[in-house]
């Protein structure tokens, strides 16, 4: 809080802090800067005329040195036209004096919940950036380690590849770090579902088209394979592909061309094509499915994905991952799962693979397995009292909040505290 006006400036910090936020005033900007550089607090409130340092000044020194910090504004009734530049040079909002107490409260209260729901989306996004990594393929079994060296062999080698894997076994995110480690990785990783796409638009979605090329081509339009120029395409599930396409395809293999819709000419792409089957291609080859030079032009390098009955080492590190990003992602308390309860993960049948799993294990997260809701007493004891007593009551908190979609009036009531008493708490435990 930065204010000239001393009285002014112990009301606002009295009130402030009665009202349940960690306070530091300041009368002069300069000091408020230092302390914002030193201590990167969740908001600074500063009034606009001040002499010296003024609050416009202060805010374009924090938006150089701590853009992350919000600042907030107090004008008077003629300032108003310079709060709105303000707000223009990166002010998170203003409030013109004379002001009700409880509006700045609210007004601050929610600049600092979306400072740190900004905050939190930066770490999530640097969790997903740091997922495009190697340790993106979770598992540190025998089959994994193996999985992971192939691709990272293959990677550096500008080849087309054949990824082979059951539904669910993570396909895809191989594909991706075949890109992602690759010299295409700067250029467009583009996916195509061969079984999604209907075969009465799949040339023109893929190939593109010219304008006029059929009914309804009112302009020309550049197709996937063009698109994806310098870097990769992925063409998933490649056996339900239909003959009369899986020759198209294969020129692209060969020539590496394509022909628009309509249209006689040829045009170059540099792409590289990774392909994925759910089955042996080989099997479908000899029913006649699937065409035997594009399978002979794919097959030349492959990867096998195992399956996670195959790879049951790996059970318990993918669900403790899957449910901590899960938690994190929805705000709630994380939840530990007993030894006893991963080890009966070990035992099933796992028809869907990881991704069956991954589901699993955001359901786990969000408290929707009422079973599974008790942490281990092995695990328990390891902590202090107070803290045990805390992540029981959390995990009692977002266990009501989830039976009742997140209202919180009749989790408070089944709960049997003020909803006053449950917001301050979901607060605490950082529950939403």
């Amino acid at each position: 809080m930065v204010d000239d006006d001393g009285d002014h400036l112990r009301a606002v910090t009295d009130w402030l802090t009665v009202s349940g936020f960690d306070v530091l005033a300041f009368e002069r900007a300069e000091d408020a800067f230092k302390a914002v550089l030193d201590q990167r607090p969740d908001l600074v409130l500063t009034d606009l005329r001040m002499p010296g340092i003024d609050g416009v000044t202060l805010l374009n020194s924090i938006k150089r040195k701590a853009a992350c910090v919000p600042v907030i504004l107090l004008t008077a009734h003629g300032d108003v036209a310079a709060a709105v530049d303000a707000m223009k040079r990166g002010a998170e909002d203003f409030i013109e004096k004379p002001y009700d107490a409880d509006r700045l409260v609210a007004l601050l209260t929610k600049a600092v919940e979306k400072g740190r729901m900004s905050r939190e989306i930066d770490r999530l996004q640097s969790l997903v950036e740091q997922q495009n990594e190697a340790d993106a393929i979770i598992g540190d079994g025998p089959a994994m380690l193996a999985l992971k060296r192939r691709v990272s062999a293959l990677a550096q080698v500008d080849l087309d590849v054949l990824i082979i894997g059951e539904t669910g076994t993570g396909k895809e995110l191989v594909a991706r770090a075949l890109h992602n480690r690759s010299g295409r990785a700067a250029g467009p990783f583009v996916a195509i579902n061969c079984g999604a796409l209907p075969e009465s638009i799949f040339e023109s979605e893929v190939f593109g088209h010219v304008k006029g090329a059929f009914t309804g081509a009112l302009s020309e339009r550049e197709g996937k394979f063009e698109f994806a120029d310098g870097g990769t395409v992925f063409l998933d599930e490649i056996e339900a592909m239909p003959p009369v396409l899986q020759a198209k395809i294969l020129r692209v293999l060969q020539e590496r061309v394509v022909e628009r819709l309509g249209e006689n000419r040829l045009r170059p792409v540099d792409v590289r094509i990774i392909a994925a089957a759910k089955t042996d291609l080989s099997a479908e080859m000899a029913a006649g499915r699937f065409r035997e030079d594009l399978y002979y032009r794919l097959a030349s390098v492959d990867i096998r994905i195992p399956a996670l009955r195959e790879r049951v080492e790996d059970i318990e590190q993918l669900f403790v991952h899957f449910a901590t990003l899960a938690a994190r992602r929805y705000g709630q308390a994380e939840l530990r799962p007993t030894a006893g309860f991963l080890a009966g993960l070990r035992q099933e049948p796992w028809r869907g693979n990881v991704r069956e799993l991954k589901a699993r294990a955001e359901r786990f997260a969000l408290g929707l397995d009422a079973d599974e809701l008790q942490p281990a007493m092995s695990q328990m004891q390891t902590l202090a009292l107070p803290e045990q007593i805390a992540l029981y009551e959390a995990q009692l908190i977002a266990s009501a909040l989830s039976k009742n979609n997140g209202n919180t009036a009749h989790t408070a009531a089944d709960l049997g505290i003020p909803v006053r008493t449950l917001n301050e708490k979901v607060s605490r435990y950082r529950l939403r």
